[in-house]
């Protein structure tokens, strides 16, 4: 791998106190570019921006996948990656549905590794603050011919992020447009996706709403996700999700709270949870929370959904399951107690 370091680090510009999630990248940068068939020599370096051509394919057909992961410093200045073999499974097994080639697992998590290393510093120590680690490839070749690119790039970037206060959230189920569809590219993290979520958002949002649950798009019936997130329903003592298929994100965080919950004796089922079945719980209040989860959040637990012309708020509880497994989750992050599952991958 060939390394090129920064000449002074830009960190003492930056105010740790006063992060937009996202917005600010570390000093480096690790890139690896596939041509003649064949992934080339990694690099990392300083971070800085890409030159392509007008024509580059990702721009004009949208070959693009990518991962959200998370680096964590404990109060000894060890950091810790959580589940990043899942990580490069699935962001592979996005690669594949695109028809992009698959990336080299050493290459991934010897660079990945290095790459954390060398921007150690970047990482802030705090529960809820942590490293946010963007893998992603795109589609490099400069053709607008409508074909899979015979060049990519992959690339993983780096941002500083703080505590995740997301407030209260209030979600509009949809009722008109869909997320995914059957034998399509839901199951995957493709760029598209979540640019095509932006618009029916935005339209919840303009209600007063700050997400959408997505409902299946054959007939709107059964609920799928929330805005990005997988999400989990607690309806009596039973933990309800969403089963993946190829429309529904196989996400880390999902199976991580699942496995944690049975865990805890909690009684998960994985199942098509039908609207009319959450409004009928909501009706007879055996309906006690509604969460979302993912890499971002975590956990972000939602107080009220509307369905048409129907209003619901949720109980105020004393003790949410929803932040009992985040609490669970996070001690495992940040080094905090024994971890039984082996999630927690020391960088070295």
């Amino acid at each position: 791998m060939h390394i090129e370091t920064i000449n002074r680090s830009k960190i003492d510009q930056v105010d740790f106190d006063s992060l937009a999630f996202g917005t600010v990248f570390t000093d480096h940068m690790f890139i690896c570019h596939y041509k003649n068939g064949s992934w080339q020599e990694p690099q990392i370096k300083p971070y800085g921006p890409l030159e392509i051509s007008p024509a580059t394919s990702v721009l004009h057909y949208g070959q693009a996948v990518f991962e959200g992961m998370k680096a964590y410093k404990d109060e000894s200045d060890q950091i810790f990656l959580f589940r990043p073999d899942q990580n490069f499974k699935r962001i592979n097994r996005s690669a594949k549905r695109l028809a992009i080639p698959e990336f080299p697992e050493s290459y991934f998590f010897e660079g990945l590794h290095k790459l954390l290393q060398m921007d150690a510093e970047w990482i802030p120590k705090g529960v809820g603050n942590s490293l946010y680690i963007r893998p992603f490839v795109i589609g490099s070749q400069a053709s607008v011919q409508a074909a899979p690119s015979s060049e990519y790039i992959f690339m993983i970037i780096c941002a500083p992020v703080q505590k995740y206060y997301g407030g209260e959230v209030s979600v509009l189920i949809a009722d008109r447009f869909s997320r995914a569809a059957d034998g399509g590219v839901g199951y995957a993290k493709a760029a598209g996706n979540y640019g095509a979520q932006f618009y029916p958002t935005q339209l919840a949002q303009a209600e007063g709403f700050q997400q959408i649950i997505w409902t299946d798009a054959n007939s709107h019936e059964y609920m799928e996700e929330a805005g990005t997130m997988n999400i989990f329903f607690r309806i009596g003592d039973k933990l309800i999700t969403a089963p993946t298929n190829d429309r529904i994100l196989d996400g880390v965080t999902r199976k991580s709270i699942i496995q944690v919950a049975r865990d805890m004796g909690l009684e998960v089922e994985e199942r098509a949870l039908a609207v009319a079945e959450l409004v009928e719980s909501a009706k007879n209040q055996t309906l006690q929370e509604i969460f979302g989860t993912g890499t971002a959040v975590v956990v972000s637990p939602i107080k009220g959904f509307a369905y048409r012309d129907e209003k619901f708020e949720l109980p105020e509880l004393d003790a949410p399951v929803a932040l009992q497994l985040k609490d669970k989750l996070t001690q495992l992050q940040y080094n905090l107690c024994e971890d039984p599952y082996g999630w927690r991958v020391a960088v070295q």
